[in-house]
């Protein structure tokens, strides 16, 4: 199975709780979805950047919703006493059972 590892900090300055986290997390899925549509011209605007000028924003965004999503890992965890490793394991056998995944390969 092929996977792609992301390894990102949990934020010591920052004091999050599960409801703004969820939040945070609406708030940086609508700017993928801006960078997404509107700078690659799909909402009917005129669009001036490069397509790599506009690839590097979605990156940039999908990091941001990335570390976002393990931000509410940690509240997970700390605040609420999930295993995220058990979760983890029950979403890719779930995802194996749907036939979205071959575990062998």
């Amino acid at each position: 199975m092929e996977k792609k590892i992301v390894a990102l900090p949990r934020l010591n300055k920052l004091s999050p709780s599960l409801e703004s986290t969820a939040l945070k997390l609406m708030e940086e899925t609508g700017e993928l979805a801006q960078a997404m549509g509107k700078f690659r011209g799909l909402n009917g605007e005129q669009t001036k950047l490069e397509e790599k000028e506009v690839m590097a924003m979605i990156t940039q965004e999908l990091l941001d919703v990335a570390q976002t999503a393990v931000s509410m890992m940690f509240v997970l965890e700390e605040t609420y006493g999930i295993d995220i490793e058990q979760a983890l394991e029950e979403h890719i056998n779930k995802l194996v059972k749907k036939g979205y995944l071959d575990k062998e390969a």
